[in-house]
């Protein structure tokens, strides 16, 4: 991370790999080093620096996009003043009447099926293909990447190997999710990309970043894979093995929190990041541990944070471990986060006990350097929940309806389904600026969350970006054996952003279907994280001090 010390009217840089540094104004300094940034190309190389570069997401971005997506979402959703149109859940393509994608097309003497055909500069940053059959992880459909209005693809192969991590492309970056290939390899484009598939595609989602027509991007080649190999590597093994950041220094606060109480712990004054956050507590014998302890976090005289620590670190109901790369639930309970937190002035992280219990509590925040520019923002995090959710009518459920500027970063939602029965058919429908209708819209709840065939697909995983820490009676501790069906009880599912992140500039809001097989009465709780400026707000009800009651409610 690049790091700017001030001084008086003085400023050095330290530029993390070249050990350059150079004097003047502050102020001065950081508007050289925007527009340099500025005046680069976007590279695949820039691109996976970015990957692992938690500080980047804490910044409007200096090459601005908006991210976009296309997918088999049915096309028959117009509008939500259709609403037999726009809930319809045959959200792929099964035979010659379907046409869930753009368009066929002859190349070189064969069908192909056009999944993407982008014009002008951008990035594919995720793609999740699922398997046709729940039983069987194979495909001869070959996929093929037209860079730039070439006839020709640049790189092509087998569906699933080319994107699973088998192939080129190294796990975690690319891997094997529950019944799905999943891809977070980013391709840049300068003038364009068709992507086609040699069979009829089933589901699909291929997400990419849109940039203005006169950013200037380096477009991949297949040679990349091989010069950038080392690069490749290291970034694979961090995204694994992620560290806490260790610059600054550690703050701490421990002790007991009474039945309702509430302390506080006060981070030193002047511009810092936090850029490590851990929180162990005493006991977890008690499921609703982690819905009754609420942190709450302020940042320069406003609070931004108010999340319980079920959806904030992503354990969902009880301990659940897994390992991503912004968050770690560890099986001895040690809660850690790593997003980086920046603020100017003021900074304080309290923790709010709901419970009737007395809980013994350790919180460490690491706290480090950070120099404030015009594109820094705030962290942020709601939850919402509510129950019963009725799964009639169909209905979208708002995660989050944001104005203002911001970058939005990721959700866990943590649902209760009162039987067996699926729940998750829904898809997420995330409207940008201002959109009447989407730019993205999804294909199902679990495709979101990176897996397919949830139903089934009830085990435990997790990724760098996106987990499933528990569903039914599933976790890391707990590993699912047979092959039934049966979704009945708690799922949790996580998803965090890193070049699949969303900037808007005046708002968003993210949607998502509740679209269950049986009329039921469900629960739906979400905890929400983005940046922006701290007159960024989210527009609707924030309940988190109710969050106990709700999953006491739930289980009755």
């Amino acid at each position: 991370m690049n790091k700017l010390i001030c001084t008086g009217l003085m400023a050095v840089i330290y530029i993390s790999g070249l050990g350059a540094c150079s004097s003047g104004s502050g102020e001065q300094l950081v508007s050289k080093k925007v527009s340099e940034q500025a005046n680069q190309a976007v590279t695949m190389q820039s691109l996976l620096k970015e990957m692992v570069d938690r500080s980047a997401i804490a910044q409007y971005p200096t090459h601005d996009f908006r991210l976009k997506q296309e997918s088999s979402y049915n096309r028959g959703s117009v509008s939500p003043d259709e609403p037999e149109g726009w809930f319809l859940n045959h959200d792929f393509n099964s035979n010659a009447k379907d046409a869930n994608f753009i368009r066929t097309e002859i190349n070189d003497g064969r069908k192909e099926w056009v999944l993407m055909d982008a014009k002008g500069p951008g990035v594919l940053v995720r793609t999740w293909m699922p398997w046709q059959n729940d039983k069987k992880p194979t495909t001869d459909s070959i996929i093929r990447f037209y860079f730039d209005g070439e006839s020709e693809p640049e790189y092509e192969g087998n569906m699933f190997s080319l994107l699973d991590g088998s192939g080129d492309i190294p796990y975690p970056l690319a891997h094997k999710s529950l019944r799905s290939a999943v891809s977070f390899f980013p391709m840049p484009y300068a003038k364009g990309l068709k992507v086609t598939v040699s069979e009829r595609p089933f589901f699909y989602q291929l997400t990419y970043r849109e940039y203005s027509s006169e950013t200037k991007i380096k477009s991949f080649k297949r040679s990349d894979l091989v010069h950038a190999k080392p690069l490749i590597n290291q970034v694979a093994h961090e995204l694994l093995y992620p560290n806490n950041n260790t610059d600054g220094k550690p703050v701490k606060l421990s002790g007991t929190l009474a039945p309702g109480g509430e302390k506080s712990l006060s981070l030193p004054k002047g511009m810092a990041a936090i850029n490590a956050l851990a929180l162990q507590l005493g006991d977890y014998s008690n499921k609703n541990i982690t819905r009754s302890i609420v942190v709450k976090m302020d940042f320069d005289g406003q609070q931004t944070v108010q999340t319980p620590i079920s959806e904030f670190f992503g354990t969902g109901v009880g301990l659940n471990p897994f390992t991503g790369w912004y968050r770690t639930v560890s099986e001895s309970g040690l809660l850690s986060s790593r997003w980086v937190m920046p603020y100017q002035r003021t900074a304080s992280i309290s923790l709010l006990n709901l419970s009737e219990q007395a809980v013994d509590f350790e919180l460490t925040a690491q706290v480090g350097d950070w120099q404030w520019d015009d594109n820094s923002l705030y962290f942020h995090a709601i939850w919402r929940g509510q129950y019963p959710v009725a799964t009639r009518p169909f209905s979208d459920w708002n995660y989050v309806n944001l104005t203002g500027r911001g970058v939005y970063v990721g959700d866990t939602l943590t649902i209760w389904n009162p039987i067996a029965r699926w729940w998750g058919e829904g898809d997420e429908k995330i409207f940008v600026d201002g959109e009447t209708f989407p730019s993205i819209f999804g294909t199902g709840t679990e495709d979101y969350y990176g897996y397919s065939w949830g139903g089934k697909s009830t085990d435990f995983y997790q990724h760098p970006f996106h987990a499933q820490p528990f569903s039914h009676q599933y976790n890391k501790l707990n590993r699912k054996t047979g092959d039934e069906r049966n979704t009945q009880g708690y799922s949790t599912e996580t998803r965090t952003r890193a070049l699949d992140t969303m900037p808007f500039a005046s708002s968003l809001k993210l949607d998502m279907e509740v679209w269950h097989w049986e009329e039921v009465d469900m629960g739906f709780a979400v905890g929400a994280y983005w940046y922006g400026d701290l007159t960024t707000r989210h527009q609707g009800s924030s309940n988190a001090k109710d969050a106990l009651k709700h999953s006491q409610t739930e289980v009755r």
